[in-house]
């Protein structure tokens, strides 16, 4: 009984001595499989093409910068008379946004509108020398103007909606500070002069929303009020209508005067010099550490079916 726990524990040692000695009989596999990986990786890393990235730091356009607040305040109690609500707390406009730029229905009309299919999904990397795009003949027949990618039914044709949208959400990047109220808006291209036009594009297309969406709302109040006013009678209710109406007109004016409708620029997107992509020293490093790895795995697997085959012969 007193020698049970030597013994087991000199198993254990044997154990690790034989996993140990079965890595340094292999070590010219590991090695060889290693090297022949991380030259792999070195290789891909070289071929992958720079990606660029424009900035732009955007602020929400406050009631009082808008001067919303005197028109809004006045409408407060007439509002609730009339069976109204009109969004006074409009500090949540800059959030809504932001959904909104995510959205697919929001990127899928921005890209059509712009007719930006082909720079965002066709585009496998940036000439620098002449500033022009790097089409994928296999995506995208410039001659011709057609595209040739199959969906799941065997058509050929151009990439759907989903498609697009996927490409182009995967480029985007909309970073929100609270503590500073503002809101960070990014895009990542293989052109540094795609990716500020993008930007510059994306920041004026959500102000025009939020602006027709305003619109929308407030020529929406008008109708129902203006038939508020045919359907009473009572003079104090028609008074309460038409100053409602009248400032309601006022916000529409003011609305459709102001292009930057939500967010104002702040920091403007440059075209950048430095590329943000890909980290290639990253990646052969991490892939060499798990070729490493793997190598080593390859190695202790036939060692085990070695010492299996020998058992059992």
């Amino acid at each position: 009984m007193q020698n049970e726990t030597p013994l087991l524990i000199n198993e254990d040692q044997i154990d690790l001595l034989e996993v140990t000695r079965a890595l340094w009989h292999g070590k010219k596999l590991i090695v060889g499989l290693s090297s022949f990986f991380a030259i792999l990786l070195i290789i891909v890393a070289m071929m992958l093409p720079d990606r660029y990235t424009a900035t732009s730091v955007l602020a929400p356009v406050s009631p009082e910068t808008s001067g919303l607040p005197g028109a809004l305040s006045r409408l407060g109690g007439l509002a609730s008379i009339a069976g109204l609500s009109f969004g006074v707390g409009d500090g949540s406009e800059s959030q809504i946004a932001q959904e909104i730029m995510g959205s697919w229905g929001f990127i899928d009309d921005f890209i059509e509108k712009n007719n930006l299919q082909v720079p965002i999904y066709a585009v496998s990397g940036w000439d620098k020398s002449n500033n022009s795009l790097i089409i994928d003949d296999d995506i995208y027949d410039q001659k011709n103007k057609k595209w040739l990618i199959e969906d799941v039914n065997g058509q050929i044709g151009a990439p759907s909606s989903w498609k697009l949208y996927e490409r182009f959400f995967n480029m985007l990047t909309i970073i929100p500070d609270s503590e500073a109220g503002l809101v960070t808006l990014s895009i990542e291209h293989y052109s540094p002069y795609i990716a500020k036009q993008l930007v510059d594009l994306l920041f004026e297309e959500i102000n025009s929303h939020m602006q027709q969406r305003k619109l929308n709302r407030v020529n929406s109040n008008i109708e129902y009020l203006e038939s508020q006013v045919e359907s009473t009678s009572i003079a104090y209710m028609e008074n309460v209508f038409y100053t409602i109406i009248e400032e309601q007109i006022k916000i529409k004016m003011l609305a459709e005067a102001t292009p930057e409708h939500t967010f104002v620029v702040v920091n403007e997107s440059m075209v950048a010099e430095e590329k943000s992509g890909p980290r290639r020293t990253i990646v052969v490093v991490l892939g060499s550490f798990f070729a490493v790895i793997f190598s080593m795995l390859i190695v202790l697997v036939r060692h085990s079916l070695r010492a299996l085959s020998k058992s059992n012969s």
